[in-house]
């Protein structure tokens, strides 16, 4: 019992070092792209400059060179919608969840080679291009990369497993931060290289991800390759632990036998789905407009009305990057609701103290510092719920047959919802008091509508929104909602 309980908590070393190797070049990339484009600011813009004054004689007009600088960091966005866009339904099925996660890495090795070219051919254009494709490379792994940790782990280990996405993106800030440091690529002559390291993370995922196995679940439900999933799920799990799995795999085949692979539009005719799809559109959208982007954007303001060198910024900046990270061991021991629940009220408190904080910022010496506690204690929050548990959900709330398609729809909204929020944070007035709006609602949908999900199975979390649906419902949906109501 004593060994059981020890393979509960601690996932297998395969497993763990397969989870790695899809980080590493999947949600990794999201996080360093977000964060590594701030460090070059000045010596890129210096560059465009020059550029232009050696094509037209003159210098740039500085709206033109704001225009150019803002493409330049939004277009990324731009890509992640269209990467998220993909239609995985027909890639998966034709790449499956391993292959395209390879295959995605060309988009940010060509992005490097574009960037890095950029200033010995004196094309800043090409910034632009391989922003948008570190963008495309960025939203296919970020769909990608959980769906595969999701299938590859057992049921006791999902959610701490599925933190990896969490855990890599902050990496990647983090990661982002430390290498723009001056002590290392930070200084001007170095941003080419700075912005070509991108291709890091590729490489190495191309080097280690193929020797880990495709998803069994993937290989049993979609191919219906009894020996290839026995073998994957020997690799990841170890001989003792793979039994249980494949019973669980085996009824969900069952109940998907004859049924196609759903296209995103088909999850919104879908009344059986309703509850679910709601909850990851909510939850996905959220995860931009709760004021995490707002934070980051006032962090430096804020470290600067604290009284910190200018020139030590940097550095309390990386600290924001840190503080996130120690989030990630939670997800297991309290669960999904809880942890959702307690990080988006954590938040909401947050943006109450931060808007008093802004206001009266000059009453007091002590104000600057209450503004940069709110800062820390408002990441730390976003890494305790939201940053972790959206992610996990997306995964679990769906089955075999819909969860490629649901990734797309969630994939797609957080990216819009990303755009959506860098255009018009700059205009909102009390933003944070939106902010907090939003934080509410998320916290009241969650305690009326979304179960905990930890330790159970697919079928399981399917049941309980069919439950809920067959209670709501007429009586017309009643054969659809018995069809996946079997005892298991």
């Amino acid at each position: 019992a004593e060994k059981k309980e020890k393979e509960k908590i601690f996932p297998n070393k395969s497993l763990l070092l397969a989870a790695c190797a899809a980080c590493i070049g999947g949600t990794f990339q999201y996080g360093y792209n977000i964060s590594i484009i701030n460090a070059p600011t000045k010596s890129v813009q210096n560059f465009i400059n020059q550029t232009w004054l050696e094509r037209f004689k003159s210098d740039i007009p500085e709206q033109a060179l704001t225009l150019l600088w803002s493409t330049i960091v939004s277009i990324f966005t731009l890509g992640g919608f269209i990467g998220a866009s993909v239609d995985f339904t027909h890639f998966y099925s034709v790449c499956c969840r391993k292959g395209a996660l390879l295959i995605n890495n060309v988009f940010a090795i060509v992005a490097a080679l574009l960037m890095g070219l950029s200033y010995p051919t004196g094309l800043f254009e090409l910034l632009i291009i391989g922003r948008l494709f570190t963008g495309i490379n960025a939203g296919i792994g970020i769909c990608v990369q959980p769906l595969y940790l999701g299938e590859i782990a057992p049921t006791a280990l999902r959610g701490a497993m599925a933190m990896g996405t969490s855990i890599f993106i902050t990496g990647g800030i983090l990661t982002g931060q430390v290498i723009g440091l001056n002590e290392l690529l930070g200084k001007e002559e170095y941003w080419p290289l700075l912005l070509s390291t991108t291709c890091i993370p590729a490489v190495m995922q191309l080097l280690s991800l193929p020797w880990f196995p495709e998803s069994p679940r993937f290989l049993l439900i979609d191919k219906g390759d009894n020996e290839g999933c026995n073998n994957a799920l020997k690799q990841l799990h170890g001989e003792e632990s793979c039994d249980s799995e494949r019973e669980d795999m085996e009824r969900e085949r069952i109940i998907a036998a004859g049924v196609q692979a759903k296209k995103p539009w088909e999850l919104f005719s879908d009344r059986s789905l309703s509850w679910q799809l709601l909850t990851i559109l909510l939850l996905n959208s959220a995860q931009q407009l709760n004021g995490i982007n707002a934070i980051y954007f006032y962090a430096n303001y804020v470290f600067q009305q604290s009284g910190i060198p200018d020139d030590k910024i940097p550095y309390a900046a990386v600290g924001t990057g840190a503080c996130e990270c120690i989030t990630g061991m939670l997800i297991e021991s309290l669960g999904r609701k809880v942890l959702i629940i307690g990080g988006y009220t954590l938040m909401s408190i947050c943006c109450i103290l931060f808007t008093l904080s802004l206001t009266f910022q000059d009453i007091s010496p002590i104000v600057p510092y209450l503004s940069m506690a709110c800062v820390f204690a408002f990441i730390l929050s976003f890494g305790l719920g939201p940053g972790g548990v959206t992610n996990i959900l997306n995964t679990e709330l769906f089955t075999q047959t819909a969860r490629p398609a649901a990734y797309m729809i969630a994939g797609s909204v957080n990216w819009f919802s990303f755009f959506f929020i860098g255009m018009l944070f700059p205009f909102i007035q009390y933003c944070f008091l939106v902010f907090l709006v939003v934080c509410c609602l998320v916290v009241i949908y969650i305690i009326l509508v979304v179960p905990e999900t930890k330790n159970k199975t697919f079928l399981e979390i399917h049941n309980e929104f069919q439950s809920r649906g067959k209670r709501k419902a007429s009586s017309a949906d009643g054969p659809r909602a018995t069809l996946l109501s079997t005892p298991l």
